[in-house]
């Protein structure tokens, strides 16, 4: 099955938040973790790959925290995932050419159309597409 690992789906929760709440200014990490459940060393990590990235920016003090490098309109799902997973492939045999099923495969041009067009989906949707979608919640007060 394809699936977005947690890192993924979490990442892109985050990034997605930082981009609803940017007009508000800088989003701290621990905001975004109450808000989504997300443990906070793990978030952490996150944060830090997409900064390294540059797709985020982290800025200290008392406001401090997370906004977006660039415009929700420049920066697409295929770069949020990708920063944090790595090249995106449905197999790994489209890169190993020492597949010992290479000669044999029938399935291999089937199989890049697939991931073709799942490589154009992510490249070409924003997340100014996604800020649309659904409400963001709040984080909750914890007695």
């Amino acid at each position: 099955m394809l699936r977005f690992t947690k890192r993924a789906d979490y990442g892109l929760m985050a990034i997605h938040y930082i981009a609803v709440q940017q007009e508000d200014g800088a989003v701290s990490a621990k905001r975004i973790a109450e808000t989504f459940n997300i443990p906070h060393e793990l978030l952490a990590k996150i944060l830090q790959r997409l900064a390294k990235k540059g797709l985020i920016e982290s800025h200290n003090g008392p406001k401090g925290g997370y906004v977006l490098s660039e415009a929700p309109t420049a920066i697409t799902v295929g770069q949020v995932i990708r920063a944090l997973e790595g090249p995106i492939n449905i197999v790994s045999c489209l890169e190993d050419l020492d597949c010992p099923q290479f000669s044999k495969c029938n399935l291999r041009r089937p199989v890049q159309r697939i991931q073709a067009s799942i490589n154009d989906l992510l490249e070409t949707m924003t997340l100014s597409e996604l800020m649309g979608d659904h409400p963001i919640l709040e984080p909750t007060a914890t007695s």
